[in-house]
């Protein structure tokens, strides 16, 4: 934590040779006596400070050779301090080195800040209306903003911040509220009034599983929508496996009963193929016309491709970015599916909308688990659907947390597993270790991994981004045949990676990585019908 002390500074002296060379103050207060440190500008700070006055320090305190220090502080006399708008509770505000070295620092930002407060005279205009305020008892905006700067008790500052986050939030579900509402009555949808032959021979022939009830309620809220006559913008949330793909496909065949075009758009080419397999292998000997495209798809596919779509002997195309480029034309698109639409930005999305004459259907997928309450004000212009059940026969699995002074458990747990015949994954967060960076990379993990799992009894596969596409298939294949025990690899394959008998997933520097991605990371397990296990390996 920070501090900040009131005291006089006793005597400078000099410390160190060469590069650790540093200036070294005494200060002293009714206490004892800490010593304050700089290793540059030591010229000014002798010329400006000295002995005598009485003077406000403010850093981080830390301990060096049994003594307590503060690397290069925030000084300022009393008297100056006096003169500005002070509180009981001292603002840090975010700096740089860089802005430290041109004088704007902590204190310098609080007293411009201070300034400002004092030539405005404290008059803001009200920006919630004054029932809102009442009904929520909030602090009026005037005395927030100055309170978030200069509080006069830990309690005030709680209120203040309050009230600034209610607002900030409060307008966000507003504007969301009145997207909303243009949507809707801007934009009419098409209506699926027909569930038809395709979609029932597939539900009667080829279903594989029977539906989850999960799966058959939000299969209903999406034929729901379907049929109102208002565009469909739906939030489909489910975890890794839990059957969103069956989900969306069932939402496809809808609309090619009724005489419409689909699309999905994955955010990934790996992505893209599994789910262009995947919907193939569960369509098998029905006359629905499947098609991939992707930014590696040859010129004369393409060609194909835009010809089927035009005169729409082409039902479903599944792809990548390739989907929103401009020379590709549906003939009558009536469903758009986003998988993993945290990964594309709101005018890629856009874009996909616009290639109907009227705005198609939308179903955006998740595997990221946002609470509802968290949903409806992020996603305030999407309708909310939750796969909550994982497919009969599925276990959930099993997260674990070890830190990095724990590894030899891991390894040990690592050990056992491949004994009983199963694989494992080792996901890190850089190829490289970075010197900004104090992080597990790949190589070092490498070789750390093949000195404890030795050949010939153990295969180690390695895939990362770097690699050729060839050299990375060749990898993948060991580790999908069953020859390799141990594939290392960085965030490549987090999605689209499906290796049922691969049964532990351990990740290193967990901290590293973002929410979404442990999630779908964590996804690659838990395939198959034994019992998988996520490990989360950190730092203390």
């Amino acid at each position: 934590p920070y501090v900040q002390i009131k005291g006089q500074i006793t005597g400078f002296y000099s410390e160190g040779e060469g590069r650790g060379k540093r200036l070294v103050a005494d200060f002293r207060d009714d206490t004892g006596t800490i010593r304050l440190i700089w290793f540059r500008g030591t010229r000014w700070i002798t010329g400006t400070y000295g002995p005598g006055p009485e003077y406000f320090v403010f850093g981080k305190p830390g301990i060096f050779n049994g003594q307590i220090n503060i690397i290069h502080p925030e000084i300022e006399a009393s008297e100056k301090a006096a003169e500005r708008i002070t509180s009981a509770l001292q603002a840090q505000y975010s700096t740089t080195e860089k802005l430290k070295n041109h004088f704007l620092s902590s204190k310098a930002i609080s007293r411009l800040t201070g300034t400002l407060f004092q030539k405005i005279g404290f008059t803001l205009p009200e920006t919630l209306p004054g029932y809102i305020i009442t009904k929520y008892n909030l602090l009026e905006l005037g005395r927030a903003l100055y309170s978030i700067h200069f509080p006069s008790d830990p309690g005030i500052l709680e209120k203040a911040r309050y009230r600034l986050k209610f607002e900030e939030l409060f307008y966000i579900q507003l504007n969301l509220m009145r997207f909303r509402s243009n949507r809707i009555q801007k934009f009419k949808g098409f209506v699926f009034s027909t569930v038809g032959e395709k979609f029932n021979t597939f539900y009667f022939r080829n279903l594989p599983f029977e539906l989850t009830s999960a799966q058959k309620r939000v299969m209903k809220e999406i034929r729901k929508d379907l049929g109102s006559g208002i565009q469909m913008n739906r939030l489909l949330q489910g975890d890794v496996g839990s059957g969103k793909t069956l989900v969306a496909l069932m939402s496809m065949l809808i609309a090619v009963d009724n005489g419409y075009q689909a699309c999905i758009m994955a955010p990934t080419e790996i992505l893209a193929k599994q789910h262009y397999e995947t919907v193939v292998s569960l369509l098998n000997g029905t006359n629905v016309s499947v098609k991939l495209l992707t930014g590696s798809s040859a010129g004369s596919l393409r060609k194909e491709i835009n010809r089927s779509l035009l005169d729409e002997s082409l039902n479903i195309l599944i792809g990548t970015h390739a989907l929103i480029e401009d020379n590709v034309q549906f003939g009558n698109l009536g469903l758009v599916i986003i998988d993993e639409q945290h990964r594309f930005g709101v005018e890629q999305r856009a874009r996909l909308w616009r290639k109907s004459i009227n705005p198609p259907h939308v179903l955006v997928m998740t595997a990221t688990p946002i609470p509802r309450t968290l949903a409806m004000t992020l996603y305030g212009d999407l309708d909310v659907s939750v796969i909550d059940e994982l497919p009969p026969g599925r276990i959930p699995v099993r997260t674990m947390h070890f830190f990095d002074s724990e590894k030899n458990k891991v390894y040990g747990f690592m050990k056992q597993k491949i004994e009983e015949g199963s694989q494992v994954f080792v996901v890190y967060p850089l190829i490289r270790e970075s010197e900004k960076m104090d992080y597990r990379d790949l190589e070092d993990g490498w070789d750390t991994i093949s000195r404890l799992f030795p050949p010939p009894r153990y295969c180690i596969s390695v895939v990362h981004g770097k690699m050729t596409p060839a050299i990375k298939e060749e990898s993948m294949k060991l580790f999908r045949e069953g020859k390799a025990h141990i594939l290392i690899a960085t965030t490549v394959i987090e999605v689209g990676v499906d290796i049922p008998n691969a049964s532990v997933m351990v990740i290193e520097s967990a901290e590293r990585f973002g929410l979404s991605q442990l999630h779908q990371l964590r996804g690659r397990v838990g395939r198959g019908s034994d019992q998988a296990y996520c490990i989360l390996v950190s730092g203390e």
